[in-house]
């Protein structure tokens, strides 16, 4: 059974930083693309960033410039970077690890706020 660890979530202030953590348990079988998702109330989850077992690497508007994604491809974890958190990033955080069908697993999600 495959399970995606998260970690780091917490309580910050505006313009401090957090590092989200997520570690695969169990075995996917060709994983194309690992990152990271937020949502918050009444609204979508949406993209945060994400990477490619190749290498290639995405961020939503609002991240670039301010959050770094990297992966571990033999570990299989993924970390995200926050820097110079808004008040605007608090939300609950998911940890998305995508196969190369595109079958999607999801960790718990853990909650980050921004606040003072």
């Amino acid at each position: 059974q495959v399970q995606l660890v998260e970690s780091g979530g917490g309580l910050v202030q505006p313009g401090g930083s957090l590092r989200l953590s997520c570690a695969v348990s169990g075995r996917i079988f060709r994983i194309y693309d690992m990152g990271w998702y937020r949502q918050v109330p009444g609204k979508q989850r949406e993209l945060v960033a994400s990477k490619t077992t190749a290498g290639s690497t995405n961020y939503a508007d609002s991240a670039k410039g301010r959050f770094t994604i990297s992966r571990d491809n033999a570990k299989n974890t993924v970390s995200l970077q926050m820097d110079s958190l808004k008040f605007e990033d608090t939300a609950v955080y998911y940890c998305n690890v995508k196969d190369s069908s595109f079958f999607n697993y999801w960790g718990q999600g853990t909650q980050v706020t921004v606040s003072s």
